[in-house]
């Protein structure tokens, strides 16, 4: 029996212990320091303090998860993209004219679903065929361009948005109103300063249907010349063209951060429970723990860009400016567009492109956020307040 530092025979001289402070621990509550050198634990070592911390490395991880996210998944990009557009729902309509096909709001759920997958497949092989295997990667340049620069400006102001929000409005806590507030900041700050660079990207990868059969006769040479173009017939206005659209769009961010954010706290919880039950981790608990923070990160993604996705179609028809039959802009706005498109074309044309969306917007999240957490790791920081 081990015994106690306190004596109460009469010759005991009397014991008074100095006062000491208990130290507040995030994961274990509060934690007495003497006790906890008594037992040889350690407490866990407090967090960076301000001067610590490196409010760069938030860009710099961003931008490289970006950048490596984008490139792998290109040629989803420009699928997307075309279907979402106006001339490629046309030619798509032509065809299931000419077949018999009926339209896709004419059909049932299931079939209209298997149609558009269909029809996703015959673009993509189209591509390369027509226009060769450099067309899967059009718009590269600039959407590179534009992705670092999004993502690094994205995740710094997210990154160090939520210790601001925390220390501010919530002391010093890391809660769920944290991360739906800096993420609201973050996109409407990133949708404000690239707009004019997707804007670019998208009427570059449109650029083909002002082409002739021998691909002759586009209207733009490169980035450079669309953005003087744009400049020189819309105005500085004309590089803001689906603003709106994007601010609308940072409701798909703002989602995907607070449902990724809630799945890293149960995955922690997780851990924890884990570690506290003394029992050895199992194959599933290994799996979990490798591919837990992908996963969280592909499935926020999913849910916020499907019940979000109508805005992203609406941005890409106001990026590309069609023109009504007099010549002028179709489409007057972000309410007129919405409007305009489901009355024309239907409620299925709002969801043009989903699945290639889908599938580049799934497993792009889930690297640029693992390409993210790695480099803060190795950097030394970390993404918790």
């Amino acid at each position: 029996m081990v015994a106690t530092s306190r004596s109460t025979g009469a010759n005991a001289e009397p014991s008074q212990p100095v006062p000491r402070p208990f130290t507040e621990s995030r994961e274990l509550g509060q934690v007495d320091p003497k006790a906890a050198e008594d037992g040889g634990q350690m407490t866990s070592p407090p967090a960076p303090s301000a001067k610590e911390r490196r409010p760069w490395a938030h860009f710099v991880a961003g931008g490289l998860g970006g950048m490596t996210s984008a490139t792998l998944t290109s040629p989803l990009d420009v699928l997307k993209t075309r279907l979402q557009s106006t001339f490629y729902q046309h030619q798509l309509a032509a065809s299931r004219a000419a077949k018999g096909i009926p339209a896709p709001s004419q059909m049932g759920i299931v079939r209209a679903g298997w149609l558009h997958i269909a029809e996703t497949g015959q673009i993509l092989a189209q591509i390369p065929k027509t226009e060769g295997w450099r067309a899967l990667f059009k718009g590269l340049g600039p959407n590179l361009i534009g992705v670092v620069p999004a993502r690094a400006i994205n995740f710094w102001a997210y990154g160090n948005g939520k210790r601001v929000y925390s220390s501010l409005l919530f002391g010093g806590e890391e809660t769920a109103g944290v991360h739906l507030l800096a993420a609201a900041t973050a996109g409407i700050i990133t949708g404000t300063a690239t707009n004019p660079i997707w804007l670019v990207k998208t009427r570059l990868q449109l650029d083909r249907q002002h082409a002739g059969a021998d691909g002759q006769g586009r209207q733009y040479r490169n980035a450079w010349d669309c953005v003087r173009q744009t400049f020189r017939t819309e105005g500085i206005r004309g590089l803001y063209r689906g603003l709106s659209a994007s601010y609308l769009g940072v409701s798909e961010s703002t989602l995907q951060w607070v449902l990724y954010e809630q799945a890293k706290r149960a995955l922690s919880r997780r851990e924890r429970d884990l570690a506290l039950s003394g029992r050895p981790p199992t194959l599933w608990d290994r799996t979990v723990a490798w591919t837990g923070k992908l996963t969280a990160a592909g499935g926020a993604k999913f849910i916020a860009a499907l019940i979000t996705y109508p805005h992203e179609v609406v941005r890409t028809r106001l990026r590309q400016a069609p023109v009504d039959a007099a010549g002028n802009v179709k489409y007057n706005g972000l309410w007129n567009c919405f409007v305009t498109v489901f009355r024309e074309e239907g409620m299925p044309a709002l969801y043009g492109g989903l699945v290639p969306h889908m599938l580049r917007v799934v497993p792009s999240a889930a690297i640029m956020f693992g390409v993210y957490e790695g480099v803060l790791r190795t950097l030394g920081e970390s993404s918790q307040v």
